[in-house]
């Protein structure tokens, strides 16, 4: 369902040298794993005999109760659709293999052996096992049947959609630790979902770098990584099991599992399979780096299908904006010395004598000052060379431009006043423009007047017009061709409106008390243009979010479309569990064709962007994340959903 994979990482308790047992605890896990929908499902390293039974690996009834462990979990799953990896010793060759055992519906499909055995402080695999590293493509018997054995590749496809797939690799516990790793080949060969059946030892400090490995392993490789590690039941001689599970996708630890549990442990999740393609087709190096990698033999295997009610992804609402206060404030503080940053070089590089800016009273432009001052600071030049001209026109509150001289002179800034209406009065005779009509003629008069003061100013004082506009405004194309659309450098540009607003708010809580309380009445003001006139009261009639909707909800869409090319029915479908109790699905559905009309029908002015900082991994600069033609169609998108 929209390319999501429900994986399952499971460490039951292992009752230590007795297969039979271990047999029936697999049995139970394929089976609740099953009921609850899961496609995929890994058990730990060994689990059939567990781990830790050190010269009992050479007993050969050790070994053959394990075949027959597995030969009736075979049995007893065949009416099950889940796909499987257990862990237990197989002998082949007069040799004895660690190995990962893939079954699926009763049918054994391969045996992958480990391939880098630890052999130093409490492990010593090399005393019982022989790796499988030579084993790239041969066969073994195990439970009566000739079954493929080596490096692995599964590929999971569902019945008449032969598109929706994903190929699995599998390794074991220490090959995820080495320079270079299994799971990193099987990555190159289009591997999605990799899966390490491991039994690691709880050490202080361990399960933290653990954790690490599994979130940048997943990262670097843009892959889902499935992992299942022993627990409850081993040996407790010299080492404690913690029965560790998780589950990570491109760089994000998406679930884990409770440790230390006697009853065992558990995980499950839902892998974007969908997200991981679209992540890789970004990276050409993957297409370089597979030509040095071999073949690997490839098996087929079932995947199910997965109900849209058992997809259980948790999706942020505000995926531009980290959850947590002080990631959120560590984001913030980059962010700004990004755009500062930058805009410093603007300045140094064209020789400009002052930084010239629109101050509206409102959140874009705030945020431009505040960066105006960085880029001040890091030049070491007083904050008076920035010009802040207000500039009241028909839709200007009072709120707004008393607003905007306090948070200049609060910064040090030059602030200067121009009345735009008796221009723009003048400018719609001249053209026969009725003034009682309040179209977008009307509105645009005002914004193109403002952009010729800014500019003409900005030449007679050898200044440096800094842009406004935000990302999201961008993207929907709430800007006017030519006027808040056009700049000499947008410090905004990288930034959506829903981080414009906590950077805001983290200025006004970090810069010093004397521009807390008006960033503080910024912040609760209503986003406006200000184009149409105030009520009586001189109240804000023209809203931007009674219009368009809510910026979080074109932000979630800006993200998901943009960053990973969501289609839009799978979009709306995330929206509803991201907005859940505060949209209903038709409005969502509204806002989601408003997002894919206005952002397919406003590309011409995103073609010829002035320059801009990008700040995150989502931008629209036509020079290097969006080219875009300027004439596509929306319908295969809007018609989808």
């Amino acid at each position: 369902m929209y390319g999501f994979v429900k994986v399952m990482a499971v460490s039951p308790r292992v009752c230590l040298a007795n297969p039979a047992e271990n047999g029936r605890s697999a049995v139970a896990a394929v089976m609740d794993a099953q009921a609850k929908q899961v496609q995929v499902l890994v058990l730990p390293e060994l689990f059939l005999s567990g781990y830790t039974c050190g010269d009992l690996f050479r007993q050969d009834r050790l070994i053959s109760e394990c075949e027959s462990a597995l030969s009736m979990v075979l049995q007893k799953t065949a009416g099950t659709r889940v796909f499987c990896a257990v862990g237990l010793p197989v002998r082949s060759g007069g040799r004895l293999y660690n190995c990962a055992a893939v079954f699926q519906a009763g049918e054994l499909l391969g045996l992958v052996p480990k391939l880098n055995l630890p052999n130093h402080r409490e492990f010593y695999e090399k005393r019982r096992f022989t790796s499988g590293s030579e084993n790239t493509d041969s066969s073994a018997v195990l439970c009566g049947r000739e079954v493929p054995f080596g490096r692995l590749l599964f590929d999971l496809r569902m019945p008449g959609k032969p598109k929706t797939a994903v190929r699995v690799g599998i390794e074991i516990c220490e090959d995820m630790w080495m320079p270079i790793a299994p799971g990193a080949e099987y990555a190159l060969r289009g591997a999605q979902l990799l899966l390490n059946l491991s039994a690691s030892d709880a050490l202080v400090g361990k399960h933290a770098y653990r954790m690490e490995l599994l979130r940048q392993y997943s990262g670097k490789n843009l892959c889902g990584c499935v992992y299942a590690s022993a627990g409850a039941g081993e040996s407790s001689t010299d080492l404690v099991f913690s029965g560790a599970c998780a589950a990570a996708e491109n760089g994000t630890v998406i679930a884990e599992g409770e440790r230390f549990r006697q009853g065992g442990a558990a995980c499950n999740a839902c892998v974007d399979i969908e997200r991981l393609n679209a992540e890789r087709e970004n990276y050409t190096f993957f297409d370089n780096l597979s030509a040095g990698v071999p073949e690997f033999r490839t098996v087929p295997a079932l995947l199910s299908e997965l109900p849209e009610a058992a997809v259980d992804r948790v999706f942020a609402p505000l995926p531009f904006v980290p959850s947590g206060e002080r990631e959120r404030d560590e984001r913030c503080a980059e962010i700004l010395n990004i755009q500062s940053a930058g805009l410093a070089q603007r300045v140094r590089h064209t020789g400009s004598a002052r930084l010239v800016l629109g101050l509206s009273g409102g959140l874009d432009s705030a945020l431009a000052l505040i960066v105006c001052a960085g880029a001040c600071a890091l030049l070491e030049r007083p904050p008076g060379d920035i010009l802040c001209l207000s500039m009241p026109g028909f839709g200007t509150s009072a709120r707004t431009k008393n607003n905007a001289s306090l948070l200049a002179k609060a910064l040090g800034a030059e602030y200067r006043e121009i009345d735009i209406t008796a221009a723009c009065v003048q400018h719609m005779r001249d053209i026969g423009h009725d003034m009682s009509i309040h179209d977008v003629t009307y509105e645009n008069t005002q914004a193109r007047e403002r952009t010729q003061i800014l500019m003409d100013v900005a030449n007679a004082v050898k200044g440096l017009v800094v842009g406004t506009g935000d990302l999201s405004e961008l993207a929907l194309g709430w800007c006017t061709y030519n006027a808040d659309h056009m700049s000499m450098y947008g410090v905004n540009a990288g930034v959506p409106k829903t981080l414009v607003r906590h950077l805001v708010e983290y200025a006004a809580r970090t810069g010093g008390e004397g521009a807390r309380s008006i960033l503080e009445d910024v912040l609760d003001t209503p986003i406006s243009p200000e184009l149409l006139p105030p009520d009586e009261t001189g109240a804000i009639t023209q809203k931007t979010e009674e219009i368009l909707g809510d910026y979080a909800v074109h932000d979630f869409f800006l993200y998901h479309f943009l960053r990973f090319g969501t289609a839009p029915e799978k979009l709306l479908f995330m929206a509803k569990r991201a907005f859940a109790g505060s949209y209903d699905e038709t409005t969502l559905r509204r806002r989601l064709d408003i997002f894919l009309q206005r952002f397919f029908s406003q590309q011409f002015k995103r073609s010829c962007l002035p320059d801009g900082v990008k700040v995150g991994t989502v931008s629209l600069s036509p020079r290097g994340d969006w080219r875009m033609p300027s004439d596509a169609d929306v319908m295969a998108w809007a018609a989808r959903f």
